[in-house]
């Protein structure tokens, strides 16, 4: 496999499963140093045990951090930057979905824990990650928006909320950032066969889970949910080099569902 990643450093939040563990894989497969952080430990060590079978000679730092906790989120990037000596990659990827429910029911205090959490833990994760890229004159940062970040679904106005709120600031540090080497670009992922988007179709469904993927798969164009693996070989490029005149963009990698007009 070509090392699109070789030798770079790269920080991966919510590495220990679903996006975050598929891109800490294809980052190790493409030569990378990697730095995994993640809230739950326990899922993190299983997950770097899992990943040293593959790649035994890897490189693999594992941080336990809370990243709606702004002292722990410069705890684990000034940790990189002893570890490492350099931050060349951020995939600012940790988040959680909420609950689906109407807006004026929805629960004020978990409204405000996935705004903690999926944006403000982007924007520490910037806040503390930029100035050593700065100082470098090189990085990459992929943030993860989704489809609810450059359109609403019903019953889940916060998760659209936060995912809007991302797209936004991707867009601004992007303008800021880009005279110092650094590019800042997201990814906006539709439905991804994880254990998140199980939950998901869950609560869409509780009764018949898989009725409600089916309706997702059927009005996809690829006819399918998208793959972990499939938003990992993205967000490679977008942490490699040659992803270098990419500024500011919000890619949508969702099977081309956005473009289909149709009930939310």
């Amino acid at each position: 496999m070509m090392k699109l990643l070789k030798g770079k450093s790269v920080i991966i939040t919510g590495a220990a499963r679903g996006l975050g563990f598929a891109a800490s894989r294809e980052c190790l497969a493409c030569g990378a140093y990697l730095a995994m952080v993640d809230f739950n430990g326990e899922g993190l060590t299983h997950a770097v045990e899992e990943l040293k079978k593959e790649f035994p000679e890897a490189k693999i730092l594992p941080i336990i951090a809370d990243v709606s906790n702004e002292q722990e989120v410069k705890g684990y990037v000034d940790k990189v930057v002893e570890v490492y000596g350099r931050i060349d990659g951020f995939y600012n990827n940790a988040g959680i979905e909420g609950k689906l429910t109407p807006f004026h029911e929805y629960d004020v205090e978990l409204f405000k824990k996935v705004l903690d959490i999926n944006v403000m833990g982007v924007v520490y994760g910037l806040r503390h990650v930029l100035p050593v890229m700065k100082e470098q004159g090189y990085g990459r940062v992929v943030n993860v928006s989704s489809v609810g970040g450059i359109r609403a679904t019903v019953q889940h106005s916060a998760y659209v909320a936060s995912k809007h709120a991302v797209a936004g600031v991707t867009k601004s540090a992007a303008l800021e950032y880009g005279k110092f080497g650094v590019v800042v670009n997201a990814v906006a992922p539709g439905l991804i066969k994880t254990k998140m988007a199980e939950e998901a179709l869950w609560m869409m469904n509780p009764e018949n889970p898989d009725a409600a993927e089916k309706l997702f798969c059927d009005r996809n164009p690829v006819g399918r949910l998208g793959k972990p693996e499939e938003i990992a070989a993205v967000v490679v490029f977008l942490l490699g080099e040659k992803c270098s005149y990419l500024n500011g963009h919000v890619l949508v990698v969702d099977g081309g569902e956005s473009n289909v007009f149709g009930p939310i």
